[in-house]
C-alpha cells in the first residue's frame, strides 16, 4: 500500500467510523476561524474626535482654491492673465516646502511629547495663518502667511498614526472609509466657502456690504475657514484622548479595544519597543518602496488640483473653460461629493475583498486618462462657442458639465491610493514604536512632490500656451509621461 493511499484510508477512517472526532474537529475549526475573524470594536468616539480635527486642514486647504487666480490677479502682479498660474503656483509651492520641512520634526517631537499637543498646537496655527492670508494685500504678504501655515500643517503624519494606534487589522477596514471621508467632505465645503464668500460686499451689497470687506475682499472665507479649525481644537481637545503608547503609562483608555490597547501585557511589549532610525526604516524594501511612490502619487495629484482649476479658470482660446470662482468653486465641490460617495459606499467593500497592494497599483494606472480627459473638455468648448456673443450653447454646457464630472470621478479614484498608501505603511512598519517615523517618511515624500509640483505644473502651462506648443497642450504630453513613470515605480509595491 503506498503512502498515499494510507493517507486516504485513514482519513476515510476519521471520517466514516469515528464521527464524534470528525465532529469535534470541525467545531476546532469553526471555533478558530470565528477567532481569527473576530473584529475589535471600532472606538467610535476617539475616531469621531480624530475626523473633527482632521477635517479642519482640507477646508482651510481648499477654501483658497475657487479665488487663488482671481487673488493674483486682483495684486496687478503680470498683466498677461496667462502668468497669473506661476504666481497661484509660486504660492501653492511655498505652503507645501514649509510642510515638507516640518512634517518628520513634528513626527519626531509627537513621539516625545505626545499626539494631541503637536495635533492641536498646529491646527491653532493654521487657523491664524488662514487669517493672515485673507489680510493679505501683497505677493510677500501672501507667501509669508502660506509659509507659516505649512509649517503648522506638517503635523498630517501625526494625525494618520492616531489613527494606527486606536485601530487594527480586523476593524480599519471600517474606520478608514470614515476617516477617509474627512478629506473629500473638507473638500466639499472648502470650495463652496471660498467660491461663496469671496469678494462678498459685491455679491452680497444688501447684507455684506461693509468696507472692511470690500478692502479685504477675501477675508470672509479665510474667516469662517478660522472658525471651524477652533471648533475643530475645542471638540478634539474634549474627546481625542492620547493615543501614545508612552504617554498612556499602561492604563486602558476608555475608548480602546480590549484585547489592544488595554491589554497591560500588549502595553508594556509596545512600550520596551524602540523606533529604527530614518537609515535603517528606508534600507526596509516595502518603505522605501511606499515613500518613493509616495512621491510620485503625491505629484500627480497635487499637479492635477492646480492644472485643474487653472484650466478652468484660463480663456477657452488658452486651453481652459473661462469659468468665474463660483463655477470653479461649484466642480470641486462635485469633485469633494465623489470623493465622498466613494469612501461611504464602495471603500470598506474594496478593503475587504482585494488585496491593498493590487489596489493601489489599479489606482495610480488611472493618472494618465486623467490628464488626458482634460483637452477634450477644451475641444468641445471650442466647438460650441459662439464667435459673435462669447457663449457656449445650453447643450454644450452640459456636456461639458458631464466631462468634468467624468474626469473628477476618475481623479478621485485615483486619489484612493492615498490611503491606500497609509493602510500599507501600517501594515509594514516593523513595529508599533516606529509607526509615527514610517508615516513621517512617506509624508515627507508625498510633500517633497508638493513643494514644487504646483510651480511646475503652473509653468508648463503658461509656457504650452504662451509657445503655442502641441497646440498649447504639451503640459499634457509631459504629465501623462510622467503618469507613466509613476505606474512603473508603484509596481514595485507588493
Amino acid at each position: 500500500m503506498t503512502p498515499t493511499n494510507i493517507v486516504n484510508d485513514t482519513t476515510n477512517y476519521d471520517s466514516e467510523t469515528c464521527p464524534l472526532l470528525r465532529t469535534s474537529n470541525a467545531h476546532n475549526a469553526e471555533a478558530q476561524i470565528a477567532e481569527k475573524t473576530k473584529s475589535t470594536p471600532l472606538p467610535k468616539a476617539q475616531l469621531a474626535a480624530l475626523c473633527a480635527v482632521r477635517i479642519v486642514e482640507p477646508i482651510a486647504f481648499t477654501q483658497l482654491f475657487p479665488y487663488v487666480n482671481e487673488f493674483m490677479s486682483d495684486l496687478h502682479l503680470t498683466d498677461d492673465p496667462s502668468k497669473i498660474g506661476f504666481y497661484s503656483g509660486l504660492v501653492e509651492s511655498v505652503f507645501a516646502i514649509s510642510q515638507l520641512c516640518s512634517i518628520y520634526q513634528w513626527a519626531n517631537i509627537s513621539d516625545v511629547i505626545g499626539r494631541r499637543p503637536v495635533i492641536f498646537f498646529g491646527i491653532i496655527g493654521l487657523a491664524v495663518t488662514t487669517l493672515m492670508f485673507g489680510l493679505s494685500k501683497s505677493l510677500a504678504s501672501v507667501l509669508v502667511a502660506r509659509c507659516l501655515g505649512g509649517l503648522f500643517s506638517g503635523n498630517i503624519a501625526v494625525i494618520h498614526s492616531v489613527l494606527g494606534e486606536i485601530t487594527d487589522s480586523t476593524n480599519q477596514m471600517v474606520a478608514l472609509p470614515i476617516y477617509g471621508l474627512t478629506w473629500p467632505i473638507g473638500s466639499i465645503i472648502g470650495p463652496l466657502i471660498g467660491g461663496t464668500f469671496s469678494h462678498p460686499a459685491s455679491k452680497y451689497p444688501e447684507v455684506l456690504g461693509y468696507q472692511f470687506l470690500k478692502d479685504y475682499p477675501y477675508f470672509l472665507p479665510c474667516f469662517i475657514a478660522f472658525v471651524i479649525a477652533i471648533i475643530g481644537v475645542f471638540l478634539g481637545s474634549i474627546f481625542l484622548e492620547e493615543t501614545l503608547p508612552s504617554k498612556r503609562n499602561g492604563k486602558k483608555s476608555s475608548s480602546s479595544n480590549a484585547g489592544t490597547v488595554g491589554d497591560y501585557t500588549t502595553t508594556a511589549l509596545i512600550l520596551s519597543e524602540k523606533p529604527l532610525s530614518v537609515s535603517k526604516l528606508l534600507s526596509i524594501p516595502i518603505v522605501s518602496a511606499l515613500a518613493l511612490s509616495g512621491f510620485m502619487l503625491s505629484y500627480l495629484g497635487t499637479s492635477f488640483d492646480v492644472v485643474f482649476v487653472l484650466f478652468c479658470y484660463s480663456p477657452i482660446e488658452s486651453g481652459g473653460l473661462t469659468f468665474s470662482a463660483s463655477q470653479i468653486g461649484y466642480s470641486l465641490a462635485i469633485a469633494g461629493a465623489i470623493g465622498a460617495a466613494i469612501q461611504l459606499c464602495i471603500m470598506s467593500y474594496l478593503l475587504r475583498t482585494f488585496d491593498s497592494a493590487k489596489m493601489y497599483n489599479f489606482c495610480m494606472a488611472l493618472w494618465p486618462y486623467t490628464f488626458l480627459v482634460l483637452p477634450i473638455l477644451n475641444l468641445i468648448a471650442r466647438a460650441g462657442l459662439d464667435e459673435t456673443t462669447g457663449e457656449l450653447g445650453t447643450t454644450i454646457v452640459a456636456l461639458l458639465w458631464v466631462g468634468i464630472a467624468f474626469v473628477l470621478m476618475l481623479s478621485k479614484v485615483a486619489c484612493l491610493a492615498y490611503p491606500l498608501s497609509m493602510v500599507l505603511t501600517k501594515e509594514n512598519a516593523p513595529n508599533a514604536a516606529s509607526l509615527g517615523r514610517s508615516n513621517g517618511i512617506v509624508q515627507f515624500a508625498m510633500c517633497f512632490a508638493r513643494s514644487f509640483a504646483p510651480f511646475v505644473v503652473s509653468a508648463l502651462f503658461a509656457i504650452s500656451v504662451e509657445y503655442n506648443l502641441l497646440g498649447g497642450h504639451l503640459w499634457v504630453a509631459i504629465m501623462v509621461t510622467v503618469s507613466f513613470l509613476g505606474i512603473t515605480i508603484s509596481r514595485k509595491v507588493e
